[in-house]
C-alpha cells in the first residue's frame, strides 16, 4: 500500500481548465483536487511549477533504437535495451508507452526478426519484476509488404500486452515516400550506389503488389475479432482514409498531407500526428507541417515517434504557437491517447483516476520535467 501525498502550490491542469491548486495522491490513485494551497505540514510545495498528468504514448520507436544502437549491432543484453529505455521514457514524463515493434523486415534490417520476439519477452519480464518506472504495453507495426508478415504476427495476436496495432506499407511511390526522389536522398545517406537503389524500389514494389492487400486483411481481420485497436499509418490520399474507414480502423497515425488529415477527421477517425514534426519545425521527409494542422484544428493526438522528450515540447509549442488553450494542448498526450487505446483510468487530474503526474518547469518556451509520479510512486 503506498502512503498518502500531498502536492500544493501547484500549477494544476485538468481536462478543462488550469488553476493554483492541491492534488493528494493515496493507494496509487488521486484521492482529491482542491483549488487553493494546503496549510498541512506534510504538503510538498511544489513552487508554482505546473502540475499534468502522466503522459501516454501510443507510438514510440526508441526501444527498437536502443536493441539496434548502430546499423547491424545487435545490443548483447535486451534486459540491459529495454531499461535503458524505460529511463528515458520516464524522464521525457511518459508514465505509459506502447512501445511500437515493427512486424516484418526491411531487406536492409533482418535483425528486426529478432528484435520483435526479445522485444516482448524482455519487456514483459521487466514488468513481472516490477524493475519498469513506466507502464509498458506493445504497439504491433506491421509492415503488410512484407512476404511474412502475417506469420510474425500469429504468435502475438492474443498477447495481453498488445494494446494497438498499425498496418503500415513503406514502400516507396506512395504513402510517406510518395515522392521516390525523397525516398532515394534519405538512403542514399546509407552509402547505397544508383544500381543498389534501383534493385531496392524494384523489390519493394514488387513485395508490396503481390502481398499488401491481403497482408492488410487477414492482419485487420484478426484484429477485428479480438477487439485489438486499429491504426492506419501514413495516409496521404482521400482513397486511403476510405479504406481505413472501410477497415473498420479507428486511428489515423501520421497522415502525410491536408487532404488525409481533413479526411480522416471528416470520417471520424482520431488523428495522430508527429511530437518531433511540430518541435523542428516540419516533416523530416516533406510530408505536411504537423503545427499547420493543429493551427486548422486536424490533430487529435500526438506522438513521439523517434524522440521522446519531444512529446511534452510539442504539447505546450501547440499551445503557444498554434493557439491551443493549455488543458487542450495537454490532452493531446494525456486523455485524449489513454482513451484511443483503451485506458479509461489515466491520463485526468481527477479523484479517482491513477495517480500518474508530471511536476514541469517552464524555462522560455522548454517545459522541463522535474519529477514523476506513477500510480502515486515517485518514479523521477
Amino acid at each position: 500500500m503506498i502512503g498518502e501525498t500531498i502536492l500544493t502550490n501547484a500549477r494544476v491542469v485538468t481536462r478543462h481548465e488550469a488553476f493554483v491548486g492541491t492534488v493528494v495522491l493515496a493507494d496509487g490513485a488521486i484521492a482529491a483536487v482542491d483549488e487553493g494551497q494546503s496549510g498541512l505540514a506534510a504538503a510538498e510545495d511544489l513552487d508554482g511549477e505546473i502540475l499534468i498528468p502522466g503522459l501516454v504514448e501510443l507510438h514510440t520507436d526508441n526501444l527498437e533504437r536502443h536493441f539496434t544502437p548502430r546499423p547491424g549491432v545487435l545490443w548483447p543484453s535486451p534486459l540491459s535495451a529495454v531499461m535503458t529505455h524505460d529511463a528515458q521514457i520516464a524522464g521525457a514524463g511518459i508514465t505509459t508507452v506502447l512501445d511500437a515493434i515493427c512486424v516484418g523486415t526491411y531487406r536492409e534490417s533482418p535483425e528486426r526478426r529478432h528484435i520483435l520476439e526479445a522485444s516482448v519477452e524482455t519487456v514483459r519480464k521487466a514488468r513481472d519484476e516490477d524493475l519498469l518506472r513506466a507502464d509498458h504495453f506493445i504497439h504491433l507495426r506491421c509492415e503488410v509488404a512484407d512476404p511474412d508478415v502475417v506469420g510474425m504476427f500469429e504468435p502475438y495476436q492474443d498477447d495481453p500486452l498488445l494494446r494497438l496495432v498499425s498496418v503500415m506499407d513503406h514502400t516507396p511511390g506512395q504513402r510517406q515516400w510518395q515522392d521516390i526522389e525523397q525516398f532515394r536522398r534519405f538512403y542514399r545517406s546509407r552509402r547505397w550506389s544508383e544500381e543498389e537503389l534501383d534493385a531496392r524500389v524494384a523489390g519493394l514494389v514488387e513485395d508490396s503488389e503481390r502481398y499488401a492487400d491481403t497482408h492488410r486483411r487477414t492482419i485487420v481481420a484478426r484484429c477485428r475479432e479480438r477487439g485489438l485497436p486499429l491504426a492506419s499509418h501514413d495516409d496521404t490520399t482521400e482513397a486511403h482514409v476510405a479504406h481505413a474507414v472501410e477497415d473498420g480502423i479507428a486511428i489515423a497515425e501520421f497522415p502525410t498531407t491536408r487532404e488525409a488529415a481533413a479526411a480522416a477527421r471528416g470520417s471520424g477517425l482520431r488523428t495522430i500526428l508527429g511530437a518531433p514534426n511540430i518541435v523542428r519545425g516540419g516533416s523530416h521527409s516533406g510530408n505536411a507541417s504537423a503545427l499547420d494542422l493543429a493551427e486548422d484544428g486536424l490533430v487529435d493526438a500526438l506522438s513521439s515517434d523517434y524522440v521522446p522528450a519531444s512529446l511534452l515540447h510539442a504539447a505546450f509549442l501547440m499551445a503557444g504557437k498554434a493557439g491551443i488553450a493549455v488543458p487542450d494542448a495537454v490532452a493531446c498526450v494525456t486523455a485524449t491517447t489513454a482513451e484511443m487505446a483503451g485506458f479509461h483510468d489515466r491520463g485526468r487530474i481527477e479523484a479517482g483516476a491513477r495517480g500518474d503526474l508530471v511536476r514541469i518547469r517552464m524555462i522560455d518556451d522548454l517545459p522541463v520535467v522535474r519529477a514523476v509520479w506513477r500510480q502515486g510512486r515517485k518514479v523521477l
